[in-house]
């Protein structure tokens, strides 16, 4: 209840500020994502033109969206679809009242911003599937506080989901799917379906399989018992080859002997 509250809050500050708590500052946050990003299909080129001066121009971008049509405080960028390439996109933290931010099906590449929650604090939606992400989920993600979905399927995304994810209490929903995550799957709020985790070979737990015990404990003695096999196996070979050496230095000192023998 207190977390709805906050986020009521929240919403009716955003949605009833003055133009200044916005303004140029808004202004510079598409300005940004479209220098930050390769467009090779020319849409944010072609749609997005700052040479304008009237209240609320930015508003009629292509995929932006503002909390009303006179001001320049941007409510969503919906970027979804349109062939963008390069890294995540630099500048979002312009968005002063971001909540929604939809970057998905294009060709993003490289890591999720390890301070992302710096740069979209707002953001209850954002989506980052299909893409080309790579390397971790940040665990600053997890301090995204109005987070009500995450879409992060069909990426590159490896290492282990963030353990906070579990105290996001408003998460309704978390995907994960056709990625190289592993390890176990935090214990979340909500009771997620195991589609949401689908294509994940190495992630386990509920409501995947249960995580393997003492996996660490069971390579133990395969490796032991291999390095005793080799022990074996070396022994046994120096064993033979001492034998054949000392039975040919017996023979050779026999040779060299008897004849003074049976001289004497």
């Amino acid at each position: 209840m207190a977390e709805d509250t906050k986020f009521l809050l929240l919403f009716l500050l955003l949605s009833s500020s003055s133009l200044c708590f916005g303004s140029e500052q808004d202004i510079q946050c598409p300005r940004f994502v479209q220098q930050s990003v390769i467009d090779p299909l020319g849409v944010l080129k072609s749609s997005w033109n700052f040479g304008y001066a009237t209240d609320g121009y930015i508003c009629v971008f292509t995929g932006v969206e503002c909390w009303h049509g006179g001001e320049h405080r941007v409510l969503s960028l919906r970027l979804d679809n349109l062939g963008l390439e390069g890294p995540f996109p630099q500048g979002l933290q312009n968005c002063t009242s971001l909540n929604i931010l939809d970057l998905s099906n294009n060709i993003f590449s490289g890591p999720i911003p390890s301070g992302i929650a710096q740069q979209i604090p707002y953001v209850i939606s954002p989506d980052l599937s299909y893409n080309n992400f790579s390397s971790e989920i940040p665990e600053s993600m997890a301090n995204l506080a109005y987070l009500n979905t995450s879409n992060l399927q069909h990426n590159q995304l490896g290492g282990q989901i963030p353990e906070r994810f579990s105290m996001l209490g408003r998460l309704t929903s978390f995907n994960v799917v056709e990625n190289l995550l592993s390890g176990p799957i935090p214990t979340f709020a909500q009771d997620f379906s195991p589609l949401y985790f689908a294509g994940n070979r190495d992630l386990c737990g509920a409501p995947l399989d249960e995580c393997p015990r003492n996996r660490r404990w069971r390579l133990k003695p395969i490796g032991l018992r291999r390095i005793n096999d080799e022990s074996s196996i070396g022994a046994a070979v120096g064993f033979v080859l001492g034998f054949v050496v000392a039975f040919y230095f017996h023979l050779f000192c026999c040779q060299r002997t008897l004849p003074c023998v049976f001289r004497a």
